[in-house]
């Protein structure tokens, strides 16, 4: 035995082990690097197609998942046969023989060359579906501001509502409209990537739009209740008034039945009846008015407040007709000629209008012209004849009538020229 020639070949065995050690450590760290890489680069293709998965449509977006389960297929093969080399070989062992070193060696790098090829791959898909990326965030941009709206018109639909108890009103029905909202809002905290972003925004949308109808509603209703409470208070200021000013008529019409003939103020002798009903009446409407204020029936108080001023309206007119009429036969019996007078000076002004530019007047102004000088030569001879108690009320219609008919002429005249 050469003991010289013994050493020398042990050496060089011990050598080469090391060597195929270091080979197989360099290629766990290789490979190593090789998937963190692929990892990072799996991780923003992920992101990329949960943005295209949440906000595209279309075949477009259908091709880029499609794809992407491909690749992630892949992906996950050779993420398998990395960690399988590396739970084979242990390129740290002490006893690892220079085979087995080599053996790992060999299997590292053909994981670190098949994760290098799947993450290039991955980096020309994610620069394939670019456009379609893009595309889906500017609609994912969309989403945030709109889902934002929602959320603020809710929160102010609530403030509303507890402003409007907080006056002492009942809100029972906004209350039970903005529960309704609560599922949507739950949806919309799920977000687009599980509703989808058309769905989202369109959701986004309604809650916004029926949350402000809520609001507009809550924050009429205080304002609402002071309207109603104010006009209720006025009007019954308006009935009392008129009862004071219905005690007048008994007067008026006494003096007309004592003054004038029967047919100056026969139509007027319900007044005071008509009127006693009318208030009557408007004091049950007011009433009703109040009671439905006080049970919020909104439409209803608002129904009784104006079925009082219409009839507070017609009282009123019919009062102040009963004034009118004794005021207008005072006048006319102390002075006809004046409103004789007003009337000539109408039917001529009619009918030097009608003269204007011309030699005849046209027979459409003509005709209606001389009737009325007629019908007023008629009125005046009839006052004149009547002796002792004339229909001055008649004799006052007559003359608005002609006033009326000058006034139609003129206005025919102007519209044609």
């Amino acid at each position: 035995m050469r003991v010289a020639g013994g050493g020398g070949g042990r050496g060089g065995w011990w050598r080469r082990s090391d060597s195929q050690r270091e080979a197989a450590r360099a290629a766990r760290d290789a490979a190593q690097q090789a998937f963190y890489e692929l990892d990072s680069a799996q991780r923003e293709a992920e992101l990329a197609v949960e943005t295209v998965r949440a906000a595209a449509e279309g075949k477009a977006a259908e091709q880029v998942l499609a794809e992407y389960r491909q690749i992630s297929a892949r992906v996950d093969a050779v993420s398998a046969e990395y960690l399988a080399a590396l739970d084979a070989f242990d390129p740290d062992a002490e006893g690892l023989d220079s085979a087995t070193a080599t053996r790992a060696r060999q299997a590292l790098e053909q994981s670190q060359h098949r994760i290098a090829g799947e993450r290039a791959e991955l980096a020309r898909f994610l620069e394939r579906v670019q456009p379609v990326v893009q595309q889906a965030e500017a609609r994912l941009v969309r989403v945030t501001p709109a889902v934002e709206k929602a959320r603020q018109s809710l929160l102010a639909a609530t403030t509303a509502l507890e402003d409007v108890r907080a006056a002492g009103l009942r809100a029972d029905d906004l209350a039970a409209l903005l529960a309704e909202l609560a599922p949507e809002l739950t949806r919309l905290n799920e977000g687009a990537a599980r509703h989808g972003v058309a769905a989202t925004l369109q959701r986004a949308e309604d809650v916004m739009l029926r949350a402000d109808a809520i609001r507009g509603s809550a924050e009429q209703r205080p304002a609402k209740a002071r309207e109603i409470d104010q006009r209720v208070a006025s009007l019954r200021t308006r009935i009392q008034a008129l009862e004071t000013r219905a005690g007048t008529v008994g007067p008026v019409l006494s003096e007309l039945r004592r003054r004038f003939s029967s047919e100056c103020w026969q139509d007027l002798q319900r007044v005071p009846d008509r009127t006693a009903e009318a208030v009557r009446t408007a004091r049950q409407k007011l009433d009703e008015a109040a009671r439905a204020r006080e049970e919020q029936r909104w439409a209803d108080a608002t129904g009784a407040i104006g079925t009082v001023r219409a009839l507070l309206e017609t009282a009123d007119g019919s009062v102040a007709m009963a004034h009118d009429r004794l005021r207008q036969l005072n006048e006319v019996s102390a002075d006809p000629q004046r409103d004789i007078e007003r009337s000539r000076f109408a039917l001529r002004d009619a009918q030097r209008l009608a003269m204007a530019g011309r030699l005849t007047p046209d027979p459409r102004h003509a005709g209606p012209l001389d009737a009325a000088v007629l019908r007023l030569d008629r009125a005046v001879a009839e006052l004149e004849s009547s002796g002792r108690h004339p229909d001055y009320w008649h004799f006052l219609t007559e003359l608005e009538g002609v006033r009326e008919t000058a006034a139609q002429v003129v206005a025919m005249i102007r519209g044609s020229r």
